[in-house]
């Protein structure tokens, strides 16, 4: 196992008469894709945060519940699966009034066994067209900074594994100029001039 010294700081960047100019091109690649790799990820993070937020609120400032009667009975649940926590659904025509006054129909969740002209609640859009029931506040928060969260860290990949690449290149460039200065000076190695 090979000693290692103590571990100096910003060694890139102190006068140093071994430093090299690959050493000190690498500190400042390192810094400025671990600064833009910080960035991208924040930046892109919140952008998305805030755009995912604002676009469920919208879309729970366009949603309104609206009372539907079913047109026809839903049709009883298969019996070996009814249980007290467990409640059948099926799907089945019904009627309601948008603001303009005009009636629509459309197909909606209903509980099994609901006979005809059993209210239903269904959510519309502004036009009274079907559409899912909005998220509550806390459900849009989630969701916004969970896509927040993800976004941010795949704009923070990018920078990451483009100086991860470069890091690579200069490694072998440093590799290969020292097997080249090896194999200028090894074979003098052990000579006494």
């Amino acid at each position: 196992m090979a000693f290692r010294g103590p571990r100096v700081w910003l060694w890139r960047w102190r006068r140093n008469p071994l430093r090299r100019r690959a050493d000190v091109v690498e500190g400042w690649l390192v810094l400025g894709v671990g600064l833009l790799t910080v960035l991208a990820g924040v930046v892109a993070g919140l952008l998305t945060d805030r755009s995912v937020a604002q676009g469920l609120a919208r879309e729970r400032a366009d949603r309104r519940p609206a009372v539907a009667r079913v047109v026809a009975e839903v049709p009883q649940g298969p019996a070996g699966r009814r249980h007290m926590s467990h409640r059948a659904w099926g799907w089945v025509e019904a009627r309601w009034r948008v603001a303009d006054g005009s009636v629509r129909t459309g197909r909606v969740r209903a509980a099994a066994g609901s006979g005809a002209g059993t209210r239903v609640t269904v959510w519309t859009d502004s036009r009274g067209h079907l559409a899912d029931s909005p998220v509550t506040p806390g459900q849009a928060a989630f969701r916004a900074d969970l896509v927040g969260a993800l976004t941010g860290l795949s704009a923070a990949l990018v920078p990451f594994a483009g100086g991860s690449l470069l890091r690579a290149r200069l490694e072998r460039r440093r590799m290969t100029a020292w097997d080249t200065e090896w194999a200028r000076l090894g074979p003098r190695w052990g000579r006494t001039v």
